[in-house]
């Protein structure tokens, strides 16, 4: 409740005929009150001002600069003070927001400071959400809608809400003008990244994260992050021939070895056997949302892990047993499906989706991978073996060279054995 003293104060300026003042008496009030208040009554004193100055004893045109002065004391307060004050005043404002945009956008903005620092995220984004920024009383160019909306989208990922933050952000795509100004777009980028990875779309994330690590006017400590991440985003990717090219982008990238998630870029890249231990250290670097369990018991880094380990598998086998595919794999039997009909699932899908190219044998439980129909059967044991001859036709060729040069000592070797 307000204080009497102020009760009084505002009595008498309220019975003054003079309008100049009135608003005069207005201002001093409201500069003293700033000044002498205890921080405990401050904010129910700033409330019972702001419901006189919006009484139906003062014109709304009379109203405006007075409330331009309020914002201007309101905007240093502690956080706890704007949000009480904030509260009530977009409450009042609520009716008049056509005649007071500008004052209500301005008190909003205050109001979603407080939230911020006070981390109600959600709230903040509610009370930048209720700002007209579409009407014929208040002009604001595509820039500042741009700005505005970039902020909500921010604060509703800060928790996880990633469907607030699409509906916003397709706002911002919508704008019948291109956004210009290289920092806006730099933030729609960075945001647009966020909401892919949040709403699971790695491989779109990790483009655009990998947007951001080579836009100009980033700082290089955020460069390398935005990079990270895309690194991230790309190893969570499904398994298929547009993730390898982005892993290949991101491998060729000279910056890559900066960053700890460099070795298993190399070794999915390389299309390398990826083992648990390297798996849970780079788990450690996930977000939540990337280490959600899915609709099967599974997170989405187990299924990326299983994919590339199926892919790389490919490359080594021509074909294997389903059962000794599951072990390399990893898999664990649950319920009614052993670890080697796991694996036929995850291989039918793949193959299915184009990602993976092969057959199955389901009677006899085996897989085979499609080499290429101008590659021969037994490829791979051919180059095996072409590998094992050239090598001992080498050791030959040293060993010759060394009995040539060092008789003796060949001589004395021959005897020894």
């Amino acid at each position: 409740m307000a204080s009497q003293k102020l009760i009084s104060a505002l009595a008498e300026i309220e019975s003054t005929t003079n309008s100049q003042t009135k608003l005069q008496q207005y201002n001093d009030l409201l500069t003293n009150l700033v000044q002498t208040a205890s921080p405990a009554q401050l904010p129910q004193d700033l409330i019972a001002y702001l419901d006189s100055i919006l009484s139906e004893n003062l014109s709304i045109v009379a109203a405006r600069p007075l409330l331009d002065h309020f914002i201007t004391l309101l905007r240093p307060q502690p956080a706890d003070t704007r949000i009480t004050v904030g509260q009530h005043a977009v409450t009042l404002l609520s009716s008049r927001s056509t005649s007071v945009e500008e004052q209500d956008a301005a008190i909003r903005e205050i109001l979603a400071d407080a939230y911020e620092a006070a981390e109600d995220y959600i709230a903040a984004a509610r009370a930048l959400q209720g700002i007209h920024i579409d009407s014929s009383q208040r002009q604001v160019s595509d820039a500042a809608k741009v700005r505005l909306w970039i902020r909500i989208v921010r604060l509703y990922l800060e928790e996880d809400d990633t469907t607030s933050a699409e509906a916003v952000l397709n706002r911002i795509k919508n704008l019948p003008s291109k956004i210009e100004d290289p920092e806006l777009k730099l933030h729609f980028k960075l945001a647009q990244a966020r909401v892919f990875d949040a709403r699971r779309r790695f491989l779109d994330a990790s483009q655009e994260y990998l947007g951001v690590s080579l836009a100009g006017g980033v700082d290089e400590a955020d460069r390398l992050q935005a990079l990270a991440a895309a690194i991230r985003c790309a190893v969570l990717a499904p398994a298929g021939p547009q993730r390898a090219r982005l892993l290949a982008s991101l491998y060729k990238d000279e910056r890559a070895t900066s960053v700890d998630e460099f070795a298993i870029l190399e070794k999915i890249f390389l299309d390398r056997l990826l083992v648990p231990a390297e798996v849970e250290a780079f788990a450690l670097r996930l977000a939540p949302h990337q280490l959600a369990v899915t609709a099967d018991g599974t997170t989405v880094l187990d299924k990326a892990v299983v994919e590339h380990n199926l892919v790389a598998a490919s490359k080594l086998y021509e074909n294997i047993t389903t059962d000794a595919l599951g072990v390399i794999l990893g898999l664990q039997g649950s319920g009614q499906f052993t670890a080697g009909e796991k694996a036929e699932a995850y291989a039918a899908r793949m193959v299915e989706q184009g990602r993976l190219k092969g057959s199955i044998d389901q009677i006899d439980g085996v897989i085979y991978f499609e080499v290429g129909a101008a590659v021969p059967s037994g490829r791979h044991i051919r180059q095996w073996d072409a590998g094992v001859q050239s090598l001992a036709e080498d050791v030959e060729r040293v060993a010759t060279s060394i009995t040539e040069a060092f008789p003796e000592f060949a001589a004395e070797q021959a005897a020894v054995q």
